[in-house]
């Protein structure tokens, strides 16, 4: 299983405000769901990072989004460790398949793969 990139997602009711400071730090909107905001660098496409009201359809907000080549590798992995799983392992609307764990900071940690 190979890690494809690390986004911190940040919870905020100010999601446009955001948009438009981190815009002026060279940023771009690559993903918008009224309820999620993805802005990556304009100089470098994997520097990314979200900003949420809340998450549609988990129970939680995550704290940061790992993506991985094979989540289901990923979830059997984490579910034979003891890891706690927040949210199960499940297919999403908007192409991707993921879960959420808890990190052994209390973060919680969305897991995902895009199908």
């Amino acid at each position: 299983m190979a890690v494809r990139r690390v986004v911190p997602n940040i919870q905020s009711e100010a999601v446009q405000e955001s948009r438009t400071f981190y815009g002026l730090l060279g940023f771009e909107e690559v993903m918008n769901h009224g309820w999620i905001i993805t802005l990556a660098a304009r100089s470098d496409p994997a520097a990314q990072v979200s900003f949420m009201s809340s998450d549609r359809t988990a129970p939680v907000t995550p704290d940061m989004s790992v993506e991985v080549d094979d989540v289901d590798a990923a979830y059997a992995v984490m579910r034979e460790s003891g890891a706690e799983i927040v949210h199960p392992l499940q297919d999403e609307e908007w192409g991707v398949r993921r879960f959420f764990v808890r990190d052994p900071n209390g973060r919680v940690v969305n897991v995902l793969g895009h199908r």
